[in-house]
């Protein structure tokens, strides 16, 4: 099964009160999964780095096999396409985490777009903040 993986991630404060969303689509638009969850203080790109890994798992559970990822994290769409190196500490072992889990896919690809192309998973970051 082929999917659209829309991810955000986000901090008021960078660092500070952090969240993620993830949005799963089938290819005839049909939402399969969408998530927000907080997860404390943290940085703009761990909370970008958090949703593609919920996302990811989440896609692996339901038999997805070929993955689009769309973000608007041009930084973590580079680290994954291995355009961009790792040099942070914390994303270093976050990329990892999310590489290991894309190897677990037939086909992966990833495009980072603009915020307002990913409005879904941007509410749900701050619906998430919003609640917290």
């Amino acid at each position: 099964m082929k999917a659209k993986l829309s991810t955000d991630g986000g901090a008021r404060g960078n660092p500070g009160p952090a969240a993620f969303g993830y949005v799963l689509e089938a290819e005839d638009g049909t939402v399969l999964a969408a998530h927000g969850e907080t997860i404390g203080i943290a940085t703009n790109n761990v909370a970008e780095y958090s949703a593609l890994i919920a996302g990811l798992e989440k896609a692996r559970e339901l038999a997805v096999d070929e993955v689009e990822v769309i973000s608007d994290s041009e930084l973590m769409v580079k680290q994954m396409t291995g355009e961009y190196r790792v040099k942070n500490e914390a994303l270093q072992e976050l990329w990892s985490r999310a590489s290991r889990i894309a190897r677990g896919f037939r086909d992966i690809s990833y495009t980072a777009v603009r915020r307002e192309h990913n409005e879904l998973a941007d509410r749900l970051v701050n619906e998430a903040l919003d609640s917290a």
